[in-house]
């Protein structure tokens, strides 16, 4: 039987028939099964977090059947409780799926602390511009020692207490400035 004769007959058109009718019913099966394991047409809102604690967001998402993971602590915000979430992803009002992921950054329970550079000798005004760009907020209530150096920095202080060289304080403290009064 040649080829031309075998594309011609019977047994040929019955298995193109075998073969489409396979096809078609491998799709369908297919297409339901990954409907059933996939959860098709379940929607779960994702409720808004921010400000919340760890527990209070345990508890929420256990509800809703949804897993959360921390994945970052930003830098300190004032306006967040300690430890509460800042962001979380995806976003509050987006519709997941049961046993989804929901991502978390935290507030951290403090500013970062900030190490006290060598400032002495320099000029109020270096002094200033330089703690200023590392964090740390420069007071106003300046105490003024003998000194032949006029407003030249002879220390620092921090809630009235002396602080040395490498000493650590958290971010945004003031620091006063004692300097000196040019007369000697």
């Amino acid at each position: 039987m040649s080829l031309i004769q075998f594309l011609k007959s019977k047994t040929f058109f019955i298995q193109i028939a075998i073969a489409i009718v396979g096809l078609f019913l491998f799709v369908f099966l297919l297409k339901y099964w990954l409907g059933v394991t996939t959860n098709h047409n379940q929607k779960i809102q994702v409720p808004d977090l921010q400000k919340l604690t760890l527990d209070d967001v345990d508890r929420k998402l256990k509800e809703l059947h949804l897993d959360y993971k921390i994945i970052d602590s930003a830098s300190y915000n004032p306006e967040y409780p300690k430890r509460s979430v800042i962001e979380q992803t995806p976003e509050a009002g987006d519709f997941v799926k049961e046993k989804r992921k929901i991502y978390l950054t935290l507030n951290p329970s403090k500013y970062r602390d900030v190490s006290i550079p060598n400032l002495n000798g320099r000029t109020k005004r270096q002094a200033s511009s330089q703690l200023r760009a590392m964090g740390l907020n420069v007071g106003t209530n300046f105490t003024y020692v003998s000194d032949i150096g006029k407003d030249v920095v002879r220390g620092l202080r921090y809630n009235g207490t002396i602080v040395n060289e490498g000493d650590k304080l958290p971010l945004n403290s003031i620091v006063d400035l004692v300097l000196g009064d040019g007369r000697r």
